[in-house]
């Protein structure tokens, strides 16, 4: 893994496509996140005045338009960055794993809407399912995190809320969408079956992350 920092958003981007899997926060291995990738004047900053400042966290826009890598919860419900050249195995060994929703369920509900509308906020997705109640929300983001987890959703980008003088503002909300929508049908299926991209990603851990335990290994592949 990277051993001297990173300092801007274009050697991110490079780093991630070099590893090919980097979660964005750390996960508990060691080293293993853009979080611990990137030099301490890039990471989160608590502001005298009450705000903050994290070049990591408004980078990640400008890394999905730029490197066209996949973003989503995929690492054990965690978010992580999936290079373009991993993500079709990624892609087709999740989805046997997380079969399509069945018919008629809220997940195959979600999933729809998403088709037919192309890209939403994940507020905007919410409310067009009908997830408006109290306690909703949670509720919503379990559904959304297993369609991440199973390959059926990703991040397009980030939309942050301006206020009346233009300015950006808040964490911003992740515009989603499917990833043929984002990346083309032709670009998802790697032409393997699901245990040969298996095998295939499971050796890249093995490759990246040497001093694992083989039970970590199985556990980010779940």
């Amino acid at each position: 893994m990277k051993k001297e920092p990173l300092h801007s958003c274009p050697e991110l981007i490079d780093y991630i496509n070099d590893i090919g899997f980097l979660p964005l926060l750390h996960m508990g291995i060691p080293g293993w996140s853009a979080e611990e990738a990137v030099d301490e004047d890039c990471r989160y900053t608590r502001l005298p005045d009450g705000g903050w400042e994290w070049p990591l966290w408004k980078w990640k826009s400008s890394i999905l338009q730029e490197s066209g890598c996949a973003y989503g919860k995929f690492l054990g419900s965690k978010a992580a960055f999936i290079s373009r050249e991993w993500w079709p195995d990624f892609y087709n060994y999740r989805r046997s794993v997380y079969p399509y929703p069945e018919e008629r369920s809220i997940e195959e509900a979600i999933l729809d809407t998403l088709k037919t509308e192309g890209s939403l906020t994940t507020r905007e997705l919410r409310a067009a399912c009908g997830f408006t109640g109290p306690k909703m929300r949670s509720r919503f983001d379990t559904y959304l995190t297993r369609l991440e987890m199973g390959g059926y959703i990703v991040t397009k980008d980030f939309i942050y809320p301006h206020d009346r003088h233009g300015r950006e503002y808040g964490w911003g909300w992740s515009l989603l969408t499917t990833p043929e929508n984002l990346f083309g049908r032709e670009t998802c299926p790697p032409g393997r079956t699901p245990s040969e991209s298996r095998a295939r990603i499971l050796a890249r851990l093995r490759k990246i992350l040497p001093d694992v335990p083989e039970k970590i290994y199985d556990s980010l592949l779940k």
